[in-house]
């Protein structure tokens, strides 16, 4: 099961009031409900591919609104042939659930946000959103990602005002099926599963990106301690090369005390850093006091091989 299919389940065990029964059936109506025409009239149609989300829908259906709605499961041909679950409210009690969930039957006279008004159920309103259309990436994956569909920009906005009143802060894109409020940050996400209180989802997700904050600060500071042992190395190479020319040219005895003492004990620990070099001279030398002597052994050969002199046999 999914990362997304559990924390739907988990949603779905979740007891409440009344009044966050009803707000959690007007996000899912809201999402995922149709009205559709009968010789009889017009039923009410909640189509979903989540079996969680398909008992949720009919035990609010008939606990809240006292009806009893039919469900009808069909396969999918295209594709992933997941089932599709309809909880269908027949005609003669459809008007009664829209009546109930303060939606006009003619449609589109519902603004959930001047409805819902108690913490409590706009979390519950938000609870039903996701059921009816949120997904949300594995947090093992590479990105983080939490969306709900919506078929329109009026239900977008208003899922959006609704979030907004838990500072959720959530980015809308229009796709070719309609639009999409989504959140990406992981702090923005498990902020929302905290209001509809996914918990375990939370708990699991919360793991997972501590997990991987702490990989990648191992990978970060192998990363670091890699490209500095690459770069002592290379400082290294580069001063004995100098350090070979300049003893097969003039020697190392023609050098200052102080830089042919450097230069020796460069030669007899090639593999340690500076910091490693100033602690192992003879004579007290700062680490910068080093670097500064070496570089002179660099002008040194460089004057050198401008003035062409041959290398001793």
């Amino acid at each position: 099961m999914s990362y997304a299919a559990l924390t739907k389940k988990e949603l779905t065990m979740i007891e409440e009031p009344d009044c966050c029964q009803r707000a959690e059936l007007q996000g899912m109506v809201m999402l995922m409900g149709s009205a559709g025409g009968r010789e009889d009239g017009e039923d009410l149609a909640l189509v979903t591919e989540n079996v969680a989300t398909a008992r949720r829908v009919y035990t609010l259906l008939k606990r809240r609104c006292g009806v009893h709605p039919e469900v009808v499961v069909r396969k999918k041909m295209r594709l992933k042939k997941n089932n599709v679950y309809t909880v269908r409210v027949a005609p003669a009690d459809a008007a009664k659930v829209l009546r109930e969930l303060g939606w006009s039957p003619t449609g589109g006279a519902w603004l959930p946000d001047r409805l819902v008004r108690k913490a409590c159920c706009r979390r519950a309103f938000l609870r039903g959103a996701f059921l009816a259309a949120g997904s949300v990436n594995d947090p093992g994956g590479h990105s983080y990602h939490l969306e709900i569909t919506c078929a329109t920009q009026a239900q977008a906005d208003a899922l959006i005002r609704m979030m907004n009143t838990f500072d959720l802060q959530p980015r809308l894109i229009q796709r070719k099926r309609g639009y999409v409020v989504y959140l990406k940050e992981g702090e923005r996400i498990v902020d929302f599963m905290r209001v509809i209180g996914a918990h375990q989802a939370l708990l699991k997700f919360e793991d997972v990106r501590i997990l991987k904050g702490m990989r990648n600060q191992v990978n970060r500071l192998v990363n670091c301690e890699t490209a500095n042992l690459n770069k002592t190395i290379l400082a290294a190479v580069r001063q004995l090369e100098v350090i070979k020319f300049i003893d097969e040219t003039i020697g190392l005895g023609q050098l200052p005390p102080h830089l042919r003492e450097v230069a020796e004990m460069r030669l007899r620990h090639p593999e340690v850093n500076l910091q490693e070099l100033s602690a192992r001279m003879p004579h007290k030398v700062s680490k910068s006091g080093l670097n500064h002597r070496l570089r002179k052994l660099e002008e040194i050969a460089r004057s050198l091989r401008e003035r062409g002199l041959p290398r001793r046999t």
